[in-house]
């Protein structure tokens, strides 16, 4: 029987990014009506952990808001996962923190991170399209220093932005060079305050993304994240039979996602098990 792997989000620091990334609700430019705070107290943090380990979770990622892994964001999620390692709670802790440097990304190693996660979103001829205070170098080169530092990778995108389907092939490419773990894929959904206006996909051009995103990556952890309840609905099996082998559990940064007992339930109605180490 085909495992799924299941992963939760812990959006430990939420909006007021300085960014200007036109599919991201939490950027302060638009004003997107979304929970705004700075840190998580660790105990918080930790109980979201322990409750995602319960609920069948091997990874549990840790993301901030902004732009940069700096001095006091690298402190502060090295302090989260002690905690969280200290429980012996087992689980594959993720950082996503931003564009990071080779040192700041071994702190968070030796702290108890195994894996970055730094989406490189599209390709980069159109990255411009999307994103104006940042390149598509700077994402890229961030996922070459985790692997410097000995970091798994973790590195995705969205799609449904107005790319080609070159934008597309270039994309995958680009991630198929990086060779991550694990690939999260997210489909674009807009909202009222952002700049991007493209119309949702359809599901058949959906499931072709999928069927690509596995073609460049045959041995991926192929993870589907954002979008795909408002472009699925509650029938997803195609996503599964379509090479997708590991779910966002539960809610994701800034929006609702099904709880976590139906998304197991779900999968195993599907004849999936769940997967039960990292391996």
């Amino acid at each position: 029987m085909q495992e799924i792997f299941l992963c939760s989000i812990c959006n430990v620091s939420s909006g007021s990014c300085a960014e200007d990334c036109a599919y991201c609700t939490q950027s302060a430019k638009y004003n997107a009506e979304i929970d705004k705070y700075k840190y998580k107290p660790i105990p918080q943090i930790l109980e979201e952990a322990k409750r995602a380990s319960k609920n069948g979770a091997l990874g549990f990622c840790l993301v901030t808001s902004g732009r940069t892994l700096d001095s006091k964001r690298t402190e502060y999620i090295a302090e989260a996962a002690r905690a969280i390692v200290k429980e012996g709670l087992h689980l594959h802790l993720i950082g996503c923190n931003g564009i990071a440097d080779v040192e700041s990304l071994v702190e968070l190693k030796n702290a108890g991170i195994a894996s970055y996660n730094h989406n490189l979103e599209t390709s980069q001829n159109f990255f411009p399209n999307i994103c104006t205070t940042h390149s598509f170098e700077e994402r890229f080169q961030t996922n070459e220093n985790a692997r410097i530092a000995g970091l798994g990778l973790c590195c995705g995108g969205i799609f449904g932005m107005g790319e080609s389907w070159q934008d597309r092939m270039d994309f995958l490419y680009a991630l198929q060079t990086l060779n991550p773990h694990t690939t999260p894929i997210n489909f674009f959904i807009p909202n009222p305050a952002l700049p991007l206006t493209q119309e949702i996909l359809t599901q058949e051009e959906a499931l072709e993304c999928v069927k690509l995103a596995r073609e460049y990556l045959p041995n991926a952890r192929l993870m589907i994240a954002g979008g795909r309840e408002r472009v699925f609905g509650e029938e997803q099996k195609t996503l599964f039979e379509c090479g997708i082998n590991a779910v966002v559990l539960g809610d994701y940064l800034t929006t609702k996602g099904n709880t976590p007992k139906e998304e197991v339930e779900r999968i195993k109605a599907y004849g999936y098990g769940i997967a039960k180490s990292c391996e």
